[in-house]
């Protein structure tokens, strides 16, 4: 069921990929005020692959307001366990193309720990389901960090994108919010 999702998720956002091409900077303009991080919060964005929307309106405001920016570095192809971790970046830095084709930042930059995740999905619906491409690399991430400290998982994504309701597994963790160009979703949970 999921796979059929994911297919039919995929050309949702391929299509609005295709018709929205000013939704970087739209997103980056309906991005809440309270959503905004505080002095010495870092936020972790991603560097958009395939047709995922693109945050870089989005993370250029961010770093220009005086957040810490960092990239996600994905565990190597075939490990099913590993959290992603997280490398610094600014705006201009090198970056390198993973195993996957997402380009992240170099080995030697320093390795942070968010407090904000922007992150990418295929779909998401209202109760804060995201569905991702599979791995599990995000769910698994963000329960490790919510086992140590406050943090606000954000999915990012076109209105295309969103559906009446995805299937949830156990391990699946729910957003915080759902930004897209049009609106922001505040996840409201029923327990």
């Amino acid at each position: 069921m999921k796979a059929d999702l994911r297919r039919e998720a995929a050309a949702r956002r391929r299509d609005a990929y295709a018709a929205e091409p000013d939704a970087p900077s739209r997103l980056a303009a309906a991005f809440p005020a309270e959503l905004a991080p505080r002095a010495g919060q870092i936020v972790s964005g991603y560097r958009a692959f395939r047709t995922e929307l693109d945050p870089l309106p989005l993370l250029t405001l961010l770093a220009e307001a005086g957040a810490s920016l960092c990239l996600p570095v994905t565990p190597p192809m075939g490990d099913a366990v590993s959290t992603l971790t997280f490398r610094a970046w600014a705006l201009g830095d090198t970056l390198e193309p993973s195993a996957f084709g997402v380009m992240e930042p170099l080995a030697e930059k320093a390795a942070l720990e968010p407090d904000i995740l922007l992150v990418p999905l295929l779909a998401f619906d209202v109760t804060g389901i995201r569905l991702g491409y599979g791995a599990g690399h995000y769910d698994r991430t963000i329960a490790r960090l919510r086992a140590v400290k406050p943090i606000k998982a954000i999915g990012i994504g076109y209105s295309a994108q969103h559906m009446p309701h995805l299937p949830a597994d156990p391990w699946d963790q729910p957003l915080d919010w759902i930004v897209t160009p049009d609106r922001a979703y505040e996840v409201q949970r029923t327990s």
